[in-house]
């Protein structure tokens, strides 16, 4: 196993735990008593605060901040200036010290650049957060959200394709050829794969049929 790899203008905090083959990018701090997994990515001047959870593999891109209470699971991507707060009623004089909300991130799910999560939200399996979107309401698997307040816009895949679903309720995602069902309930799993498990390695890569348009 690869220590982690720290910049030399990175501010880690003793207590602070960091996983094997993570990667600190410079003006990061992290403070004690967060947590952060294996082989992530830490961009630019992230700040994870005391009591933040990042799991592995995780990839947190520049100027990002997770506050105390929030939970990040595995493989989840944070884009460049995305915000998990943890108090929906702040007051500079109200100490909320000890009353911080939970807030979570679900495995796979994407966070937009400059998007904001909101306290004591959910946001589930590999849900995704639009670019600018603010984040009030829980999200439930695989769901696309935008605009402010986000509102659900659509679903897609594992591989961050729209999914478009035929009367039966099955899509073929174009990025990996993965299918997926929409259940009656309208929960959305794939057919193909289990929940829980990796990408193998030949659709961790893009294919011919990857489309890059706007959401």
């Amino acid at each position: 196993m690869t220590a982690p790899t720290i910049a030399s203008t990175a501010i880690v905090e003793e207590g602070a735990q960091i996983g094997h083959e993570t990667r600190v990018f410079h003006f990061c701090h992290i403070m004690s008593g967060a947590r952060i997994g294996s082989g992530c990515t830490l961009g630019q001047g992230v700040h994870v605060a005391s009591g933040a959870q990042i799991g592995d593999r995780v990839k947190v891109q520049n100027h990002v901040s997770v506050f105390c209470g929030v939970e990040v699971d595995d493989d989840v991507f944070l884009g460049p200036g995305a915000l998990v707060t943890n108090v929906t009623n702040p007051r500079s004089e109200v100490s909320r010290r000890g009353h911080y909300l939970k807030t979570t991130i679900r495995r796979g799910a994407t966070v937009g650049a400059n998007a904001t999560v909101v306290g004591g939200v959910a946001i589930g399996r590999y849900a995704f957060v639009a670019a600018g979107a603010v984040v009030t309401r829980d999200v439930a698997d695989y769901v696309l959200v935008k605009g402010v307040p986000a509102r659900p816009a659509g679903w897609m895949s594992r591989h961050g394709q729209k999914l478009e679903f035929d009367s039966e309720g099955l899509a073929t995602c174009a990025g990996s050829g993965l299918r997926y069902k929409k259940h009656s309930d309208s929960s959305v799993r794939c057919v193909d794969l289990a929940e829980e498990e990796a990408l193998p390695p030949h659709l961790a890569l893009l294919n011919a049929g990857y489309q890059a348009g706007r959401l």
